[in-house]
Parts: structure tokens; C-alpha cells; sequence
């Protein structure tokens, strides 16, 4: 049921006390609560699309050094994105959350991904904002 018909519901009938407005009011609270977490997603994330796997590399390029692989519909954290080496038609590689790199022509990404430049920018933005002499 949805929240909008919960509160149809609840305000065209008197509650009776006790147990049935209850679970009535426990039912709307969760439905309250739950809507919100699903509507925004945390993060962006990709699916391997790769039927073979996909190598993660240390930079954007297929000539970098390999850091390990990604199996077929693995999914991983999306950390932004730049234009790089040509592979089939994509320019695109995307940045992983363990610093590594895939090309995003064998990645089905779900979310938006900001560029590097964007992202890096304001990471420079933050530390330039720490006083001098911060510990920690």
C-alpha cells in the first residue's frame, strides 16, 4: 500500500484505541521510513560486462601495469571518470574506489560519474581549507 493511501486510509476512519491503531502507526511509520532510502542512491556503481572478466590497471591505459581482475557482473564503486585510451570506440575509463582502472567500454555504469578533474578539484578545495598546523 502506499504511503499516500496509508494516509487516505488513516484520516476517513476514526482509529480505535489498542492494538489496531498500533499497527497502524507502526505499518505508516516504516512505510515513511522506507521510502526515502530507496529514492537516492548512495553512490555510483558499475557492472562487468566483459563475458571473460576485466583487468583493472594502475593507470588508463591498456599499456599500465595490471593490478588484478574483475569477474563478469561483478559490481564495483565508481570513483570518477576520464578520457583516455581509445578501446573500440570508448574513450572512457573509470577510476576504482582501490585507485585501480577500467576501461568503461566493458563496465555498465548505474549513476552518474563526475570527471576527475571535478572530483580532484574539490578534494583540493577541502585540504586548502585545513588550518596550518592541524594535527591529525
Amino acid at each position: 500500500m502506499s504511503t499516500i493511501a496509508v494516509l487516505r486510509t488513516v484520516r476517513g476512519r476514526n482509529l480505535i484505541a489498542g492494538a489496531g491503531a498500533l499497527a497502524t502507526a507502526a505499518t505508516l511509520g516504516a512505510t515513511l521510513m522506507a521510502a526515502p532510502a530507496q529514492a537516492t542512491p548512495q553512490s555510483s556503481y558499475g557492472t562487468v560486462t566483459a563475458g571473460n572478466g576485466l583487468i583493472k590497471r594502475q593507470f588508463p591505459s591498456t599499456d599500465s601495469s595490471v593490478k588484478g581482475s574483475l569477474r563478469y557482473h561483478q559490481q564495483v564503486s565508481l570513483t570518477c571518470k576520464v578520457r583516455a585510451q581509445n578501446i573500440e570506440g570508448n574513450t572512457i575509463w573509470y577510476l576504482l574506489r582501490d585507485n585501480t582502472w577500467v576501461s568503461a567500454k566493458y563496465v555498465d555504469n548505474h549513476g552518474y560519474v563526475n570527471y576527475c578533474k571535478d572530483v580532484l578539484r574539490t578534494s583540493r578545495d577541502m585540504l586548502n581549507s585545513v588550518p596550518k598546523g592541524a594535527k591529525g
